[in-house]
């Protein structure tokens, strides 16, 4: 039974999970599903207009030490974005649109390090067009694709059923119905996933 990674680019505990879920659940013979949704509109469901990162300061504070101590735990650079959360939308509807192709996941880990690595704006198209040209893939082609009613339709009806399947942030593990929410239930999911192959 395939693993589905629920993600969001905005979403700071989703990176360290980009870059290290593909390997683990190759590993263990798990299949892999990237599964890009948007947090905004979850968000706005529950009242909140920003980050809840933001909107409470002590959890945000707590938040980035975490992020800190992981990442240097498990060898991922990590650079605090000077704004936060950016806009992952070009990104996801590209990544959404783009499902299954090889290049994906790589694309993914692209987009990741750009934002919380190397901190770059995300929601420039021009650096979504180098993250995808560094790939062999046609940028500029590829982002006119992504603004077509029917690619952001598809982006849009993800992530209604990511809210409809009771997801409320990121990362979210899903294995059928089976839920795994944060960075730290990786193991688990991919665990629930391998015995459910078997």
């Amino acid at each position: 039974m395939a693993l589905e990674f629920w993600f969001d680019f905005a979403s700071t505990y989703s990176y360290p999970t980009a870059m290290r879920i593909e390997a683990q659940a190759a590993a263990a013979g798990v299949a892999l599903t990237w599964k890009p949704f948007l947090l905004g509109p979850l968000f706005q469901s529950q009242g909140w207009t920003d980050s809840p990162f933001n909107i409470y300061p002590a959890k945000g504070r707590y938040m980035w030490r975490d992020l800190e101590r992981l990442c240097s735990e498990l060898d991922i650079p990590l650079r605090h974005p000077t704004k936060f959360p950016r806009n992952g939308v070009i990104a996801s509807r590209i990544a959404s649109s783009c499902e299954g192709e090889p290049w994906i996941p790589d694309f993914i880990r692209a987009v990741y390090r750009a934002n919380f690595a190397e901190d770059r704006d995300i929601a420039d198209a021009e650096l979504i067009a180098d993250c995808l040209e560094a790939l062999g893939q046609p940028g500029r082609t590829l982002i006119e694709r992504s603004q077509l009613p029917e690619q952001k339709d598809k982006l849009r009806r993800q992530t209604e059923e990511a809210q409809a399947r009771g997801i409320f942030g990121a990362p979210t593990f899903m294995v059928g119905d089976e839920m795994f929410w944060g960075n730290d239930r990786l193991e688990a999911a991919i665990a629930w996933g391998r015995r459910k192959t078997e």
